[in-house]
């Protein structure tokens, strides 16, 4: 039986961070890894820093990944596409082009017999929740102001988004380490969750950029993918057992 990946948080563009080929190339490197072992992979969110799709063009870069996910999808392997904060404006280019899947939000998919919540968790995390980030994701997410961006000529808007992001980042820092299952937002969603849905197994986060796994209960647990910029982190199910792993060059075991 074949395995199911999930990653999070690559950034892949992110002009704060240095060796940003070397970063893309790593991701390269581990799904080229995987290829002939994965049933599916979902990525959840934010694995482009900036990704805005006109009619005709999209931002530059990226090859060497699009390619290897192209590659994935043309062997059979499904690859699942989750928008983060950082990439919510996709439409149908890695559709068109890759054969992704897309997942505009949250999504309960059953794997082997076991119940998967899977989302970004942007949108989740309650302590994020103030009226300066309601306006902005309504902002973000506004059909109107969307079709007005694509009016702008690409050479200014797509650096302006990538500004903007290295801003975010810069602005922001360090992420906040895990504050506990009473205070880590995404954790007290999930347990929210769990009273109204018992059937959950697990529940896959990206968004926060820690790595976190612990049991809610015997049947639950909660994960939280950390990032693609300096962790590495994946995470595995082969249709019984789910772990998590960081990816270092060279490994041959997923």
């Amino acid at each position: 039986m074949k395995n199911y990946y999930f990653i999070s948080d690559a950034h892949l563009g992110c002009k704060a961070f240095k060796h940003r080929r070397t970063r893309e190339r790593r991701l390269v490197n581990f799904l080229d890894a995987i290829k002939h072992k994965a049933e599916a992979v979902y990525m959840l969110g934010d694995i482009f820093d900036f990704w805005f799709e006109y009619k005709d063009v999209v931002p530059k870069g990226f090859t060497r990944f699009l390619g290897k996910v192209s590659e994935l999808t043309d062997l059979g392997v499904e690859v699942h596409f989750f928008m983060g904060n950082h990439d919510m404006w996709c439409e149908d280019y890695l559709v068109e082009e890759c054969g992704v899947t897309i997942h505009k939000g949250a999504s309960t998919i059953e794997l082997c017999g076991k119940e998967f919540y899977i989302a970004h968790g942007h949108k989740l995390d309650k302590k994020d929740d103030n009226w300066k980030t309601r306006l902005m994701f309504k902002c973000f997410e506004s059909r109107v102001l969307r079709h007005m961006a694509k009016w702008i000529h690409p050479r200014w808007f797509i650096r302006f988004g990538y500004n903007w992001a290295k801003s975010s980042r810069m602005k922001h820092g360090q992420e906040k380490p895990y504050a506990g299952e009473d205070e880590e937002g995404l954790v007290v969603f999930a347990k929210n969750y769990l009273k109204i849905h018992p059937t959950i197994n697990f529940f896959m986060f990206g968004h926060r950029h820690i790595e976190l796994d612990i049991f809610l209960n015997r049947s639950c647990r909660v994960m939280i993918l950390g990032n693609w910029f300096d962790a590495f982190t994946y995470a595995v199910f082969d249709g019984e057992n789910m772990y998590m792993e960081n990816y270092i060059e060279g490994e041959t075991e997923f």
